[in-house]
């Protein structure tokens, strides 16, 4: 470790032991902050999913993005988050941050707090509320990477953020070396294309798929994994496709991707995130509350929620029976 406990980074290796090129390979589930009745993040409830992932085989894991609400938690939330996740992960999987705030200043302090309470690096994508060009991206995502020696990847999300990461941006940006890749979820399957592309240029770059429908098709074309939200449920399905896709069993991947579809209609089950939050209270991780101003999911949902898990045969608490 550096002074202030920054990481340095050579050769794509981190001082903690991590080549990036290695772990980026598979699945990095986009974690979700279970939180108390208080809204206190809840260490024993992030313990219970980090070993559900894990144990599934899940090559890292993703904190504080999306499924994690981070643009939504307190700066104390966020770094009990990071923290939680740092000290159940135990070195076994690298641990990364999201520092996907609006401006640049809260995403470099968010960045400083991730790099003291464990992470071993930054997610980052496009700033938002106001408008951005290519050049105001880029400068923001320079200046997080000069905040700490932390390497980062990527995070495409115009849903979220209103502002594209377009595939010359991005390419442009991989001339860095601690940029390790990206994490892709705008769901544009050509765009994608173009980000496996860059690979052709600098091969340790990594690109990764955060949409579920296009789970297979993206593995199958080059993608180097997935970082899907319903890997919190269902880990094990997702790191069977990686398999599959390793082994080159096509027709087993276009079978597990079916399963992968039907187990995404959890996610019209209500607002997204409290569906995916009910769905994870279902298998005993969490208590299913999202951080306000969203309501956990009704009763109506929840249940809603279970039968679709039982059909999918992913409804059994956690530990209490092998996971499919």
């Amino acid at each position: 470790m550096t002074d202030n406990g920054k990481t340095a980074m050579a050769g794509g290796k981190l001082a903690s032991g991590w080549r990036w090129e290695q772990v980026l390979h598979g699945i990095v589930p986009p974690l979700i902050s279970p939180l108390d009745e208080a809204g206190v993040p809840d260490c024993v409830a992030m313990a219970a999913l980090v070993d559900h992932v894990v144990g599934a085989g899940c090559t890292g894991l993703f904190v504080l993005g999306g499924c994690g609400e981070g643009a939504w938690l307190t700066a104390s939330q966020r770094g009990a988050v990071i923290r939680n996740a740092a000290r159940a992960a135990a070195g076994r999987v690298p641990v990364l941050a999201g520092v996907m705030l609006p401006g640049t200043g809260a995403a470099v302090e968010a960045a400083h707090q991730a790099a003291q309470e464990g992470a071993d690096a930054l997610v980052v994508g496009s700033p938002y509320y106001f408008g951005v060009d290519a050049a105001a991206q880029e400068r923001h995502i320079g200046q997080v990477l000069a905040a700490t020696s932390r390497p980062a990847l990527l995070y495409n999300i115009p849903q979220c953020t209103h502002h594209v990461l377009a595939p010359a941006t991005v390419r442009a940006l991989a001339r860095d070396p601690r940029v390790l890749g990206i994490k892709d979820s705008a769901g544009d399957f050509e765009a994608f294309q173009a980000l496996l592309a860059i690979k052709q240029e600098r091969p340790d770059f990594r690109v990764l798929q955060g949409h579920e429908s296009l789970a297979a098709a993206s593995l199958l074309q080059g993608a180097d994994g997935m970082v899907p939200g319903l890997a919190n449920v269902a880990p094990a399905l997702f790191v069977a496709l990686q398999a599959a896709v390793d082994r080159g069993a096509a027709a087993e991947c276009a079978a597990l991707q079916q399963r992968i579809t039907a187990l995404a209609g959890v996610y019209r089950q209500g607002p997204w995130l409290a569906a995916l939050k009910a769905a994870c209270a279902v298998r005993g991780l969490g208590n299913g509350r999202p951080a306000p101003p969203l309501a956990p999911a009704t009763a109506t949902d929840r249940e809603a929620v279970r039968a679709l898990l039982e059909r999918a045969g992913q409804a059994e608490p956690v530990g209490a029976a092998q996971l499919r």
